[in-house]
């Protein structure tokens, strides 16, 4: 670390254990603590339209399912540094809907041509050489080349801060590429083949792939290693 850079207020208060209270970090410092620890993430590329139907491409890493009934996917969307609203978070509010797109390992590059900040009005998905495909019960596209992507009709906005909103939305649509999903409904990992966001610019894949099974307490008292074996 160089000498200009600051030092997080840290203590230690056990053998091995460095502690950080939150209250006395910025922002930033407890960012960088949360996207390096909380890994892997997963990764929405999320289309939507404004107002006048202009599409709108961009990924978001703080992402996640919430809620199977109803059906839930939540997104962060930052705020500018402006304080205005991003192209995502406004088209949302316009038109009271988005759509998830699955960003597997073949889409990484045209994910991150999404992320560049073109100026207002320009077709992301052009610019990445991404195909979009019409929804089906909301306005915004799907990707063409995405592995699943899931229609989203807004649900709840919460605004947590100054820096960022939390947007629900219910999936009222999915699209699966074909081979990712069975008659069962079980989607396939290796077929999706979807990947993380890591701390700074990282990525990660999820190739590196095992079963390991919720166990009874029966079968935990019986033989632990066996139960608790990843297979």
């Amino acid at each position: 670390m160089t000498a200009h850079q600051p030092v997080a207020p840290r203590t230690q208060d056990a053998p091995g254990i460095v502690t950080f209270d939150f209250a006395a970090l910025t922002p930033r410092e407890r960012y960088k603590l949360l996207i390096g620890a909380v890994v892997p993430r997963p990764i929405a590329l999320v289309t939507t339209v404004d107002a006048n139907g202009i599409v709108n491409a961009a990924p978001f890493s703080f992402f996640n399912c919430l809620s199977a009934d109803p059906a839930i996917l939540a997104l962060g969307v930052e705020y500018r540094p402006t304080g205005a609203q991003k192209d995502t978070g406004r088209n949302v509010r316009e038109t009271l809907a988005f759509t998830v797109n699955i960003v597997s390992d073949a889409l990484v590059e045209g994910m991150n041509v999404c992320a560049v900040p073109f100026e207002p009005g320009a077709d992301e998905l052009a610019e990445a050489g991404l195909t979009a495909m019409p929804g089906v019960k909301v306005p915004c596209p799907w990707i063409g080349q995405a592995p699943a992507a899931f229609e989203c009709r807004h649900h709840t906005t919460l605004g947590i801060g100054n820096s960022r909103e939390i947007i629900l939305g219910e999936v009222v649509y999915a699209h699966f590429r074909a081979d990712t999903v069975n008659d069962r409904l079980h989607v396939d990992p290796a077929a999706l083949d979807a990947i993380g966001r890591m701390g700074g610019q990282g990525y990660a894949t999820t190739r590196d792939y095992f079963d390991l099974p919720t166990m009874s307490v029966d079968a935990w008292r019986a033989d632990p290693g066996l139960a608790n074996a990843r297979r």
